[in-house]
């Protein structure tokens, strides 16, 4: 170890993947956790932050590259903090997913678990997203080499992803991997439009400026909506960048702006202005249509979303005679996907327009065995819920990632549902929840299942039955 005040280790072997898209090494006892190495790597790893019990480092030179790695796809790869996996080949992606399950439910949980179902990989690993948000920022990020190049930047706008750690500064991204070509062509032909046109981007620190956030979703039907988020309305502006993008991509279903001058990006409280086409597209699934609007929740990866709920239907087990929960039912799409196999499926969800969402799908698609309630969760599922409403038969919950407030959890463990089927973006929440039902419940199939790939983001379904 060299005496610096950024001390660097030398010959390090980089042993396995962990938290966060880190991967992990020990020296003398300690854990270094390492952004930007794969396991199997041999570096030197220069320290750049210490704790008590851990180090956090930067490889700064390889001297063996591991057999796990890949070349990444993405030129933006390690300035850009997506797809953190991407110098992972697949495979390796995969295993060190299912190895996050296992360590989360044996060391967090400590609950006895059954053999891991190997975990369901996705078939397509890049171009998988349904939903992208890009910034506009006036205070574009420079890299290393465009530094040392000495080149002034007199435009410093860009459209794009923040810079992991910064609040203010967006990488200018000139590709991204994650939807289709159209995604790619809207987000050039806006950038190229507002800079020609002298258009101002946002800045985030005096909060001023005009374009702020662009989004685009995107369905498994090929519809394709368009979002804009303007910081303050330019009418004539406006309206100029929406009707040149609607005559350059007659393909867009729906093209709606909001006016956001608030201190954040959310537009869940905000009036919808359309400005062409529907003020929604249609997702689907097997027999069934959703309707998603610019405020709508759905899964993101719309292909492994479709293999998540079949997993979660299976686990369920329904005959049709059975009163089914449905907790964090978000727009009810687990619900409705479940409901024509059930006698009645209750779904409660905080976010009131989702309840909206969910109860005109309901109707789309003809289902009348459901009944949705907008509340907080902790606040509404309790005893006399479950005494008004009937005892549950199973419950299904697909919690955030923070997982299931305790009081939700032991509600649950005293409904006396004989089965209770847990999806999960978030194992090591997951583990903690289903600590305390294992007194009640014993953990019968563990199936995790890859949502994200190029990301070290895994979801997990596991089914308990009573004891």
């Amino acid at each position: 170890m060299k005496k610096k005040n950024h001390p660097v280790f030398e010959n390090v072997e980089i042993l396995a993947a962990a938290a966060e898209g880190k991967s992990v090494a020990r020296v003398d006892s300690r854990v270094i956790f390492i952004a930007n190495a794969v396991p199997g790597d041999v570096a030197d790893i220069q320290i750049t932050r210490k704790e008590r019990k851990f180090f956090e480092g930067k490889a700064i030179n390889f001297h063996k590259y591991s057999d796990k790695r890949v070349e990444p796809t993405c030129i933006h790869f390690g300035v850009c903090g997506g797809c953190k996996w991407q110098h992972m080949d697949y495979h390796w992606q995969l295993h060190y997913k299912q190895q996050q399950v296992f360590d989360a439910l044996t060391r967090i949980g400590k609950v006895e678990i059954p053999e891991l179902i190997p975990i369901l990989g996705s078939k397509e690993t890049f171009n998988y997203r349904n939903r992208l948000d890009f910034s506009f920022s006036n205070k574009k990020w420079l890299t290393n080499e465009e530094i040392e190049g000495g080149v002034e930047f007199a435009d410093r706008n860009a459209l794009g992803f923040h810079i992991p750690g910064t609040f203010d500064k967006v990488l200018d991204i000139s590709e991204c991997h994650l939807q289709g070509k159209l995604s790619e062509d809207i987000r050039k032909f806006v950038r190229e439009f507002a800079r020609a046109n002298n258009y101002i981007f946002f800045d985030i620190k005096v909060q001023a400026g005009f374009l702020r956030i662009l989004t685009i979703r995107t369905s498994s039907t090929g519809e394709t909506m368009v979002i804009f988020q303007f910081y303050k309305d330019q009418p004539d502006a406006r309206e100029e960048l929406l009707n040149a993008l609607a005559k350059k991509f007659p393909e867009i279903t729906s093209l709606i702006y909001f006016i956001n001058p608030k201190g954040n990006d959310t537009f869940h409280d905000l009036e919808v202005h359309l400005h062409a086409g529907r003020d929604h597209i249609f997702e689907a699934m097997e027999d069934l249509q959703f309707k998603i609007g610019p405020k709508s929740f759905y899964q993101t990866n719309s292909a492994q979303a479709y293999e998540l709920y079949k997993i979660t239907r299976d686990f369920a087990g329904l005959t049709g005679t059975e009163n089914v929960y449905d907790l964090y039912t978000g727009t009810g799409t687990i619900a409705l996907f479940v409901a024509k196999l059930a006698k009645k499926v209750i779904g409660i969800e905080m976010i009131a327009a989702a309840i909206e969402d969910a109860k005109q799908n309901a109707k789309l698609n003809n289902i009348s065995n459901t009944e949705f309630f907008a509340a907080d969760m902790k606040d509404m599922f309790n005893d006399a819920f479950i005494a008004q409403h009937g005892k549950p038969d199973v419950i299904i919950t697909d919690p955030p990632r923070a997982g299931m407030h305790e009081d939700v959890v032991r509600c649950i463990a005293r409904s006396g549902a004989k089965k209770i089927v847990y999806v999960s973006c978030n194992p090591a929440s997951q583990a903690r929840d289903l600590a305390i039902l294992d007194e009640m419940y014993r953990i019968v199939k563990v199936q995790p299942v890859d949502m994200f790939p190029q990301t070290h983001h895994v979801e997990n379904v596991v089914l308990l039955e009573k004891r």
